[in-house]
């Protein structure tokens, strides 16, 4: 836990208190602030109310309230603001996030931020083993993993590397990354942003206050980031490095016949297969490998040491995570595909997919993943997109209402392990949220893993 300074003996309101809001809460009081804690659930305040004092903001004296600690989750302008927002806007109180206020904390860290609409958290990861790897002293997490101010603290020597979501960027006031990337812009939570280019400028932010001596690593393969690049290169107070997975770059890294090319420094120079890293499936993954490499070669390390440690990078868990292997069907944990947009990268890299699909439908629905119904051999509805979903499959594709994953796991096993088709996969990959049947999607993976290990047969794993 980081103490933060600052709000010595002032007050400051800490509105949800999830993961990211209760260490926000230790943060500050460690600092010596008053905290004014308050979350809307009534079932969340009921779990916390003995170990934490807790005041209703809306009843909240605003001209004594130095600054609002919002957790992203909780909107402060589309649909609609939070009334506690509403009124620190009319007190003129800050808004600020826990990015911000570790930021503030540590001012001395290297900081490398991340995001995307896709892929960030891969990168994220992959970025953190790279350099802790090489013997830096790192620390991992933001939107994803430990919040930012349940890290540990670190000096001049160390490095922080955040996942950052277009809902923690518009929370962040002071703090400049010294390494920001952004992966790829497409359609995606319009309803907390009000429309596409609100979206897009939320995610421009990782760039914000950027100086000099700073890098922008930026995936050029959609025309909305490709335009984003050539602003920033027209700006010209930073280093601007390209990635692309789909052409060759100037001064930057792409992909060529599946290898990584490193043309940062001019002349390219081919680094190695991406083929050696087998947990980095597909050309998204690519994009990934070519963005973390990027910014490890700007931290500081040599192409070698980079590449060795992208060969031997774990995965992470809910993203096309290899459960098991029974009876020669795998079976893929895609569980963080929250839209149409990252189903599309899992169904690209397998060719007799047994599709487990279906949650909290985003807006679009399935339908641009049309070109890749061949691959499908069946799918397995489940949740409120199941209706939906069954339309657009309609006298394309075969499919099964499931309801529930349960179902769903149980029916896909039992067709793919009868029809013996070679090379068979049943992906978890639900091209949508998780909140009609699960509080998020690391529980639905979880869930997915523990009903595959339930299975008959002969488990590899």
């Amino acid at each position: 836990m980081i103490p933060v300074p600052g709000f010595e003996g002032r007050k400051v309101a800490v509105l949800g208190l999830a993961r990211s809001g209760r260490a926000a809460v230790a943060a500050l009081d460690a600092g010596g602030a008053e905290v004014l804690a308050w979350d809307d659930s009534e079932k969340t305040r009921s779990g916390i109310a003995a170990e934490l004092p807790l005041v209703d903001l809306a009843k909240a004296d605003w001209r004594e309230v130095a600054a609002l600690m919002l957790s992203p989750g909780i909107p402060h302008s589309f649909p609609r603001p939070h009334p506690a927002v509403v009124a620190a806007r009319a007190a003129g109180i800050p808004i600020i996030g826990d990015i911000e206020l570790l930021g503030r904390a540590q001012p001395a860290a290297r900081y490398i931020g991340i995001t995307g609409t896709n892929g960030k958290s891969t990168t994220t990861a992959l970025i953190g083993h790279i350099l802790a790897s090489a013997g830096e002293t790192v620390e991992v997490g933001g939107n994803l993993g430990p919040p930012a101010l349940g890290l540990k603290p670190l000096d001049a020597g160390g490095t922080y590397v955040l996942e950052m979501s277009s809902f923690q960027l518009e929370l962040v006031e002071t703090l400049a990354f010294d390494i920001a990337v952004l992966l790829n812009i497409t359609p995606d939570h319009l309803d907390r942003h009000g429309d596409m280019a609100g979206y897009v400028a939320a995610k421009k932010r990782i760039f914000a206050r950027q100086g000099d001596d700073a890098t922008a690593v930026v995936g050029v393969d959609d025309a909305i980031c490709r335009e984003i690049a050539a602003e920033l290169c027209r700006d010209g107070h930073r280093r601007v490095v390209p990635v692309s997975v789909k052409e060759v770059v100037r001064d930057g890294v792409y992909v060529e016949d599946g290898w990584l090319v490193d043309a940062m420094e001019g002349s390219p120079e081919r680094v190695f297969d991406l083929r050696q890293a087998p947990l980095l499936p597909g050309g998204h993954n690519a994009q990934n490998a070519a963005a973390a490499y990027a910014v490890a070669r700007r931290a500081g390390l040599a192409p070698e040491m980079v590449a060795a440690r992208i060969r031997t990078f774990p995965g992470l868990m809910h993203r096309q995570e290899l459960v098991d292997t029974i009876d020669g069907v795998r079976y893929i944990n895609d569980s963080k595909a929250t839209n149409a947009d990252a189903t599309e990268k899992a169904l690209a890299c397998y060719e007799a997919i047994y599709w487990i699909a279906g949650g909290l439908p985003k807006a679009g629905g399935i339908t641009s993943l049309a070109p890749y119904f061949k691959r499908l051999r069946h799918a397995f509805l489940i949740g409120n997109a199941m209706e939906e979903f069954a339309t657009t499959l309609d006298g394309t594709v075969s499919y099964t209402r499931c309801g529930d994953l349960a179902s769903a796991v149980a029916a896909a096993s039992d067709r793919a392990r009868g029809e013996h088709v070679p090379d068979a996969v049943v992906l978890l990959s639900p091209a949508c949220a998780s909140y009609d049947q699960f509080p998020n999607f690391e529980v639905r993976g979880d869930t997915f893993r523990r009903l595959v290990g339930t299975l008959p047969g002969a488990h590899a794993q």
